[in-house]
């Protein structure tokens, strides 16, 4: 009898793997740091091949600590950092440079210039996105104009391209399946997610061999299997992390949404099988679903800083020792006395899009002390998701029941109530914190009958962890967000 299903979640830092059972409850989980390195300023690469030995290793370790025999295994699901690009060697399966990183901002310049041609709005309309370093397309074209021989090798098929999860897939079948999910492909600025195919013309305008790419799958599919131990467990679920969340808090139907707290914040909303263009700065893209049903979209806010200003306080300024300090401190104040904090490290994500904007504090005055700053960085983390859920709002003309928040910074209480007073919505925590893994267990689940329908899935949601309602009046609201954007306009460069 299957008694599990197996999730493995390679995160920016680290590669993980948990086990769930029947009643969605996490098992165990084995972790592996990933390295990140930093070539030149703005740089951020990974060793591919490191990822994949972290991961793999994790997957091996987990079984061992849950005793759980490769038999007892029903199905693998995958979920994985969005945007990292990879290129490897059909016949070797190693990688011909290292793998560049979502966060990587060497090519800002070539994207300000996509921008403005032609091809910018085109891709805009059919892919969701706006050109940005942040996505696949531009990354992949970089290793193919930089590295010695890249283009010449890729043009006579010798080459592979695929985000972290083509890579896995690629590396845990042994070379038998190159695939990636819809949703993995909708963050390449390369896929069309109206007719559901990689572009034809944004692949012929920026010279990227269709040979390199994979076949694009269901969220819930097969991808192949995994041989441990001389048994074949399948691999039929496959999610980029964020969609992966959002298919992990149920969010099934129009209008459900969830944030995560992480590295940064990634909120979305499920606009069912209606694809909305957004005029507020959103990005469009698609939802989980499983092989055969109809495709659902998604609107989108990233926020590049969310948890990462909190590790900034305590890394670089010194100011805590540990990023659960926050909350203690931030609560020896009663505000911020008027600072701002606008974590714009890496430019500004959804709803400015300003690649080139800088993080600045305003308002510090001879009064101002570290209370002040923790609170204040707190609030900014509030802040940026309360632009994104604006921005929603005016995108589909309606509000959402309720705001499903996970990630590790869902765990710090006072942020959660200040971004239920910002946003005057409830916001509410779920049974567990591990939802972006759970969402990659249910989908293979779901696929081979290990859970029956969203209906038992959904079963879990009344043991809601934690639940917080508004309580700022109208005015202290308005006042604090009216502060936030004048810091914000100060911030922009474009």
């Amino acid at each position: 009898m299957k008694k599990y299903v197996i999730s493995l979640d390679e995160g920016t830092t680290s590669a993980r793997a948990m086990i769930f059972d029947r009643n969605q409850n996490p098992l165990g989980c084995a972790r592996r740091e990933i390295t990140q390195h930093y070539p030149a300023p703005g740089w951020v690469e990974q060793d591919a091949t490191e990822i994949f030995a972290s991961q793999y290793g994790a997957m091996t370790e987990v079984m061992a600590l849950c005793s759980a025999s490769p038999e007892e295994i029903a199905a693998i699901g995958i979920t994985n950092q969005r945007e990292t690009t990879v290129v490897w060697d059909r016949d070797t399966g190693r990688p011909i440079a290292p793998a560049i990183v979502w966060q990587c901002r060497r090519t800002a310049d070539a994207c300000a210039a996509l921008a403005k041609s032609p091809l910018g709005a085109y891709i805009t309309e059919v892919t969701g996105l706006v050109p940005d370093a942040y996505f696949s397309a531009t990354k992949l074209a970089w290793i193919l104009d930089n590295i010695e021989g890249a283009r010449e090798r890729a043009e006579r098929g010798e080459l592979a391209f695929g985000t972290i999860d083509s890579w896995l897939i690629w590396k845990l079948t042994g070379g038998a399946v190159h695939a990636t999910d819809y949703t993995n492909a909708a963050r390449t600025m390369l896929f069309n997610i109206r007719t559901l195919e990689w572009d034809d013309r944004i692949l012929s305008e920026m010279n990227i061999p269709r040979s390199l790419l994979p076949e694009v799958k269901a969220s819930g599919s097969s991808y192949g299997s995994v041989n441990v131990g001389g048994y074949e467990i399948p691999i039929l679920g496959v999610a980029g992390d964020q969609h992966a969340a959002l298919f992990g808090q149920s969010c099934f139907s129009e209008g459900d949404a969830k944030n995560t707290y992480g590295t940064g914040c990634f909120l979305l909303m499920n606009t069912g099988e209606t694809f909305v263009k957004s005029n507020h700065g959103l990005l469009t893209t698609l939802a989980s679903t499983l092989e055969g049903e109809p495709i659902q979209y998604v609107l989108e806010g990233s926020v590049f800083t969310g948890g990462a200003l909190v590790q900034w306080l305590r890394d670089e300024l010194g100011i805590i020792r540990d990023s659960a300090d926050c909350e203690y401190f931030a609560r020896k104040v009663e505000d911020t006395a008027g600072v701002y904090i606008v974590p714009a490290f890496t430019g500004l994500g959804a709803p400015y899009w300003d690649m080139y904007a800088r993080g600045s504090i305003i308002g510090i005055t001879r009064g101002t002390n570290r209370s002040h700053l923790i609170r204040a960085a707190l609030e900014a983390i509030a802040l940026q998701s309360e632009d994104v859920i604006s921005a929603m709002r005016a995108d589909t003309g309606h509000d959402m029941s309720c705001l499903r928040a996970d990630g590790g910074a869902s765990a710090n209480a006072l942020l959660m109530q200040m971004q239920a007073d910002f946003s005057n919505l409830e916001v509410r925590l779920p049974h567990t914190g591990e939802t972006t893994a759970l969402g990659a267990a249910r989908l293979a689940g779901l696929m081979c009958g290990f859970w029956a329908d969203r209906n038992e899935l959904r079963g879990v949601e009344a043991r809601c962890q934690a639940d917080y309602k508004p309580i700022m009046t109208k005015a202290e609201r308005e006042h604090k967000l009216a502060g936030w954007h004048e810091a914000i306009g100060r911030t922009l460069t474009n």
